[in-house]
């Protein structure tokens, strides 16, 4: 069985936990000229359409914490507002939520800690029925194919941030592409998640989000 590192775990809480505490309150921009307004509310329109295209996905993924630590899985989708990141039949940690909760499970020390997905921008982002336009904000990057969403709560800032990067793609769900996020805690642990091989409109049982609860002893024969 792979362990993972006490940092690596840290980090997969940031990946899990840290996105689901972050508040519900949007993230203040800095005024905009009208013409600009209008560029990133248009932007930030198609960020939220591209996500409501996605029915199912699945992607290979890169975890690396600011230690330089890399993990490596497959992330699995499907909407409304399941997901899985798989580190592996020989790990002892998953990431999973089956539409309702999000789950942290550590095989190791047979614990799993659980948060409601629907109070989350997580949620939002993967929920047709939420809006990230309440949770973020677009943050300018500098080249015109390349869009920044920023979700963070200012009024609690031990929540931390997460930054979502998106490409412009045409074969992509409404033309764009979730490419990779950073996530960074309070404790300025910061946590980059690389997606590759992204594929759309797979077939996804329902099956995959649900796990083997280690907190759960085989009942003896009576």
């Amino acid at each position: 069985m792979i362990t993972i590192s006490r940092t690596a775990r840290l980090a997969l809480v940031s990946l899990g936990a840290g996105v689901l505490a972050l508040g519900l309150s949007p993230a203040p921009a800095a005024p905009l000229t009208p013409p600009a307004a209008a560029q990133a509310q248009g932007d930030l329109d198609r960020v939220v359409a591209a996500l409501r295209a996605i029915t199912t996905m699945r992607a290979d993924f890169t975890q690396t914490d600011r230690q330089g630590n890399t993990l490596r899985g497959v992330m699995t989708l499907k909407r409304p507002g399941k997901i899985r990141f798989d580190y592996g039949k020989d790990a002892d940690f998953l990431v999973v939520s089956n539409g309702k909760s999000l789950y942290v499970v550590d095989y190791e020390v047979n614990q799993v800690e659980r948060w409601p997905i629907g109070n989350s921008p997580l949620g939002a982002l993967f929920d047709p029925d939420k809006d990230v336009k309440r949770y973020g904000k677009l943050v300018p990057t500098g080249n015109p194919d390349v869009l920044s969403v920023e979700v963070r709560d200012p009024k609690k800032p031990e929540f931390g941030m997460i930054n979502l990067i998106f490409v412009r793609n045409p074969a992509a769900p409404g033309g764009l592409q979730l490419t990779h996020w950073v996530a960074l805690d309070a404790q300025n642990n910061r946590t980059r998640v690389q997606l590759s091989n992204q594929r759309y409109g797979v077939a996804v049982d329902d099956a995959t989000f649900t796990f083997r609860d280690p907190r759960r002893t085989p009942r003896r024969p009576g």
